[in-house]
Protein backbone atom coordinates (compact mmCIF):
# COMPACT_ATOMS: atom_id res chain seq x y z
CA UNK A 1 0.00 0.00 0.00
CA UNK A 2 1.00 3.55 -0.62
CA UNK A 3 2.31 5.63 2.27
CA UNK A 4 -0.03 8.32 0.96
CA UNK A 5 -2.97 6.04 1.84
CA UNK A 6 -2.90 7.46 5.38
CA UNK A 7 -4.17 10.72 3.88
CA UNK A 8 -7.42 8.86 3.10
CA UNK A 9 -10.19 6.98 4.81
CA UNK A 10 -12.89 4.61 3.56
CA UNK A 11 -16.52 4.72 4.59
CA UNK A 12 -19.93 3.62 3.37
CA UNK A 13 -21.29 5.77 0.54
CA UNK A 14 -23.86 8.36 1.59
CA UNK A 15 -25.77 11.43 0.43
CA UNK A 16 -22.99 13.70 1.69
CA UNK A 17 -20.50 12.39 -0.90
CA UNK A 18 -19.97 14.43 -4.07
CA UNK A 19 -20.74 12.20 -7.03
CA UNK A 20 -20.75 14.83 -9.76
CA UNK A 21 -17.02 15.61 -9.88
CA UNK A 22 -15.88 11.96 -9.78
CA UNK A 23 -14.25 10.85 -13.03
CA UNK A 24 -12.23 7.67 -13.47
CA UNK A 25 -12.36 7.88 -17.26
CA UNK A 26 -14.36 4.66 -17.72
CA UNK A 27 -17.84 5.77 -18.72
CA UNK A 28 -19.84 2.85 -17.22
CA UNK A 29 -18.02 3.19 -13.87
CA UNK A 30 -18.49 6.98 -13.80
CA UNK A 31 -22.17 6.68 -14.78
CA UNK A 32 -22.78 4.02 -12.12
CA UNK A 33 -21.28 6.14 -9.36
CA UNK A 34 -23.10 9.30 -10.41
CA UNK A 35 -26.51 7.78 -11.19
CA UNK A 36 -26.94 4.34 -9.63
CA UNK A 37 -24.78 3.88 -6.50
CA UNK A 38 -27.17 5.75 -4.21
CA UNK A 39 -30.18 3.80 -5.44
CA UNK A 40 -28.36 0.48 -5.06
CA UNK A 41 -27.38 1.38 -1.49
CA UNK A 42 -30.94 2.41 -0.57
CA UNK A 43 -32.42 -0.74 -2.13
CA UNK A 44 -29.71 -2.87 -0.48
CA UNK A 45 -28.68 -4.54 -3.75
CA UNK A 46 -25.08 -3.31 -3.44
CA UNK A 47 -22.96 -1.77 -0.71
CA UNK A 48 -20.84 1.07 -2.14
CA UNK A 49 -17.79 2.26 -0.20
CA UNK A 50 -15.88 5.45 -0.94
CA UNK A 51 -12.25 6.42 -0.48
CA UNK A 52 -12.11 10.00 0.80
CA UNK A 53 -9.10 12.32 0.76
CA UNK A 54 -8.95 13.66 4.33
CA UNK A 55 -7.85 17.21 3.53
CA UNK A 56 -10.36 18.00 0.78
CA UNK A 57 -13.20 15.56 1.43
CA UNK A 58 -12.98 14.58 -2.23
CA UNK A 59 -14.06 11.10 -3.34
CA UNK A 60 -10.83 9.57 -4.68
CA UNK A 61 -12.29 6.16 -5.45
CA UNK A 62 -15.03 3.66 -4.73
CA UNK A 63 -15.98 0.01 -4.82
CA UNK A 64 -19.14 -2.03 -4.37
CA UNK A 65 -19.85 -5.35 -2.68
CA UNK A 66 -22.88 -7.63 -2.89
CA UNK A 67 -23.83 -11.26 -2.53
CA UNK A 68 -23.59 -13.67 -5.44
CA UNK A 69 -23.13 -17.35 -6.08
CA UNK A 70 -20.88 -19.44 -8.28
CA UNK A 71 -22.15 -22.41 -10.28
CA UNK A 72 -19.88 -25.23 -9.11
CA UNK A 73 -19.35 -26.33 -12.74
CA UNK A 74 -17.74 -22.96 -13.55
CA UNK A 75 -14.85 -23.48 -11.11
CA UNK A 76 -11.56 -25.21 -11.89
CA UNK A 77 -11.56 -28.94 -11.08
CA UNK A 78 -8.85 -28.62 -8.41
CA UNK A 79 -11.06 -26.16 -6.49
CA UNK A 80 -14.25 -28.23 -6.92
CA UNK A 81 -12.56 -31.30 -5.40
CA UNK A 82 -12.23 -29.43 -2.09
CA UNK A 83 -15.85 -28.20 -1.95
CA UNK A 84 -19.14 -29.81 -0.89
CA UNK A 85 -21.17 -31.20 -3.76
CA UNK A 86 -23.63 -28.30 -3.93
CA UNK A 87 -24.87 -27.00 -7.33
CA UNK A 88 -23.58 -23.54 -6.45
CA UNK A 89 -21.57 -21.97 -3.65
CA UNK A 90 -21.86 -18.57 -1.97
CA UNK A 91 -19.49 -15.78 -2.93
CA UNK A 92 -19.13 -12.02 -2.67
CA UNK A 93 -19.15 -9.91 -5.81
CA UNK A 94 -16.73 -7.01 -5.95
CA UNK A 95 -18.94 -5.36 -8.55
CA UNK A 96 -17.04 -2.19 -9.30
CA UNK A 97 -13.76 -0.60 -8.30
CA UNK A 98 -12.58 2.75 -9.63
CA UNK A 99 -10.07 5.50 -8.81
CA UNK A 100 -10.62 9.11 -9.89
CA UNK A 101 -8.20 10.24 -12.62
CA UNK A 102 -6.83 12.96 -10.32
CA UNK A 103 -5.68 10.35 -7.79
CA UNK A 104 -3.97 7.82 -10.08
CA UNK A 105 -0.48 6.40 -9.52
CA UNK A 106 -0.76 6.57 -5.72
CA UNK A 107 -1.53 2.91 -5.03
CA UNK A 108 -5.16 3.70 -4.22
CA UNK A 109 -6.54 0.86 -6.34
CA UNK A 110 -4.66 -1.52 -4.05
CA UNK A 111 -5.92 0.34 -0.97
CA UNK A 112 -9.51 -0.06 -2.19
CA UNK A 113 -9.01 -3.74 -3.09
CA UNK A 114 -7.42 -4.60 0.26
CA UNK A 115 -10.21 -2.83 2.13
CA UNK A 116 -12.82 -4.75 0.13
CA UNK A 117 -11.08 -8.09 0.73
CA UNK A 118 -10.72 -7.32 4.44
CA UNK A 119 -14.44 -6.53 4.72
CA UNK A 120 -15.28 -9.80 2.94
CA UNK A 121 -13.03 -11.76 5.28
CA UNK A 122 -14.59 -10.18 8.39
CA UNK A 123 -18.12 -10.78 7.10
CA UNK A 124 -20.08 -13.17 9.29
CA UNK A 125 -21.98 -14.58 6.31
CA UNK A 126 -20.42 -17.64 4.64
CA UNK A 127 -18.71 -16.94 1.34
CA UNK A 128 -16.11 -19.11 -0.38
CA UNK A 129 -14.60 -16.48 -2.69
CA UNK A 130 -14.61 -12.92 -3.94
CA UNK A 131 -15.61 -12.65 -7.61
CA UNK A 132 -14.80 -9.83 -10.05
CA UNK A 133 -15.59 -9.16 -13.69
CA UNK A 134 -12.69 -7.27 -15.23
CA UNK A 135 -13.67 -4.63 -17.79
CA UNK A 136 -10.55 -5.09 -19.91
CA UNK A 137 -7.03 -6.57 -20.05
CA UNK A 138 -5.61 -3.85 -17.79
CA UNK A 139 -8.21 -4.53 -15.09
CA UNK A 140 -7.72 -8.29 -15.42
CA UNK A 141 -3.97 -7.84 -15.02
CA UNK A 142 -4.56 -5.74 -11.87
CA UNK A 143 -6.60 -8.51 -10.24
CA UNK A 144 -4.23 -11.26 -11.38
CA UNK A 145 -1.39 -9.35 -9.70
CA UNK A 146 -3.25 -10.08 -6.45
CA UNK A 147 -3.60 -13.80 -7.29
CA UNK A 148 -7.17 -13.75 -8.59
CA UNK A 149 -7.84 -16.86 -10.70
CA UNK A 150 -9.63 -16.81 -14.05
CA UNK A 151 -12.79 -18.85 -14.43
CA UNK A 152 -11.93 -21.48 -17.08
CA UNK A 153 -14.72 -20.50 -19.48
CA UNK A 154 -14.79 -16.74 -18.76
CA UNK A 155 -11.43 -15.01 -19.29
CA UNK A 156 -12.53 -11.69 -17.73
CA UNK A 157 -14.31 -13.20 -14.72
CA UNK A 158 -11.97 -13.99 -11.85
CA UNK A 159 -12.17 -15.14 -8.23
CA UNK A 160 -10.03 -15.23 -5.13
CA UNK A 161 -10.78 -18.00 -2.61
CA UNK A 162 -11.43 -16.87 0.96
CA UNK A 163 -8.66 -19.24 2.09
CA UNK A 164 -6.20 -17.18 0.04
CA UNK A 165 -7.64 -13.92 1.38
CA UNK A 166 -7.29 -15.21 4.96
CA UNK A 167 -3.60 -15.96 4.31
CA UNK A 168 -3.09 -12.45 2.92
CA UNK A 169 -4.22 -10.93 6.21
CA UNK A 170 -2.40 -13.31 8.60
Amino acid sequence: MSADSFDYFIEAFGKQHDRISFCCGVEPLDRYFKQQAGQDARKRVAAPFVLIEKNSGTVAGYYTLCATSIDIDELPTEIVKKLPKYPDVPATLLGRLAVDQNFRKKGLGEVLLMDALSRCLKNEIATMAVVVSAKDDKARSFYEHFDFIRFPDYPYRLFLPMTTIAKMFE
